[in-house]
């Protein structure tokens, strides 16, 4: 089997989850190269790593160079991807730099792997949102047709990095220890604009046209780049909840034909990369404590909407940092290979 050389650029949670994903995976790497803003080791899972800082130099004789990415902020790949592209470099990046860019492909593998061939030296990873929700809606919408989605998100702190996280467990620690007033006059880590333990807020990202959030026009703009349908109708509310990792999405559908519960069941049960679980009788569903370091998106509640013939509610969960950003990404290069 031939191997490749591969770079991953970023040490943050992505970062550090795309290196399990490779392992985990076994993604053939000849010579692999870690790189961040300074030098130093790292520790995986009992694993070290040595970290390089990152220069366009660095890229010369990489094959593949996953970058970690920023969310609402310039990432290392305005800087570094085009410098990987000229020294050979294909550049898969979770960054939002590219993902608009009518030139670069916005690839989900069980959704659009073909747009895949369409690469001019990069491909950009999707929204971790938008992720999980076209691998739901693309089977339903190639069996009947979808023509309009209203979605509400409830994103994990891990969704906003390890600053988010921290800011979870110290305010979660701060009440424990002494009540709910504790947290207002102790400092915690501010990594979120609202206290995040015990509370939830609608608002993730930056405020923008009709006040919705740039995280919500992701999820209209991206589903419509994926699925190759800029007619569905698309409307989303994003929610942070003190949830560790694991992004929820409570989909409302509205279909072109009439579809039942049970064959919308039967069609995502043979979809790629999903797992139903919709036993109401044994109060399974999915929930994001259980598809934590998983790399599959998984469905459930699955019901027709009692006042609309062609209406259908489902509860999507997945891993965000894995199949909403790692383990995509490394799909990705997996079917770069293949296809090579």
């Amino acid at each position: 089997m031939k191997k490749y050389n591969v770079a991953v650029v970023g040490v943050g949670a992505v970062g550090v989850e795309m290196l399990r994903v490779l392992k985990g995976r076994k993604f053939p790497v000849n010579n692999l190269r870690v790189f961040a803003r300074s030098s130093r080791d790292i520790d995986v899972d009992g694993q070290k790593y040595p970290v390089e800082a990152i220069a366009p130099e660095g890229f010369e004789g990489v094959d593949i160079a996953l970058f970690a990415g920023t969310e609402g902020e310039k990432g290392a790949s305005a800087t570094y991807a085009l410098e990987a592209v000229k020294r050979g470099a294909v550049v898969i990046d979770n960054g939002a730099d590219f993902r608009m860019d009518p030139k670069v492909p916005l690839v989900v593998p069980e959704v659009n792997a073909a747009d895949i061939r369409k690469h001019k030296g990069i491909i950009s990873n999707p929204n971790c949102s938008t992720i999980q929700m076209v691998v739901a809606l693309n089977p339903i919408h190639k069996k009947v047709g979808i023509k309009r989605v209203i979605v509400t998100t409830l994103q994990a702190s891990s969704g906003a990095g390890k600053g988010a996280v921290e800011q979870l467990k110290e305010e979660t620690a701060l009440i424990a220890r002494g009540g709910f007033d504790n947290i207002h006059v102790s400092s915690a880590n501010k990594s979120m604009p609202q206290q995040l333990a015990y509370n939830v807020f609608p608002h993730i990202g930056s405020f923008v046209d009709g006040g919705y959030t740039n995280e919500e026009w992701k999820l209209v703009k991206e589903t419509h780049k994926i699925m190759h349908a800029p007619k569905i109708k698309i409307s989303a509310t994003t929610v942070r909840v003190p949830v560790r990792t694991g992004h929820s999405e409570s989909i409302y559908i509205e279909t072109e034909k009439y579809i039942g519960v049970e064959k919308v069941k039967e069609v995502l049960f043979n979809a790629p990369g999903i797992v139903l679980e919709d036993d109401l009788k044994n109060n399974i569903y999915p929930m994001p404590y259980d598809c934590e370091g998983k790399d599959e998106t998984f469905i459930g509640r699955i019901r027709c909407d009692a006042f609309v013939k062609n209406g259908l509610w489902l509860w999507v969960v997945a891993d965000n940092l894995r199949k909403g950003a790692a383990t995509n990404a490394v799909q990705i290069a997996e079917c770069l290979i293949k296809k090579s």
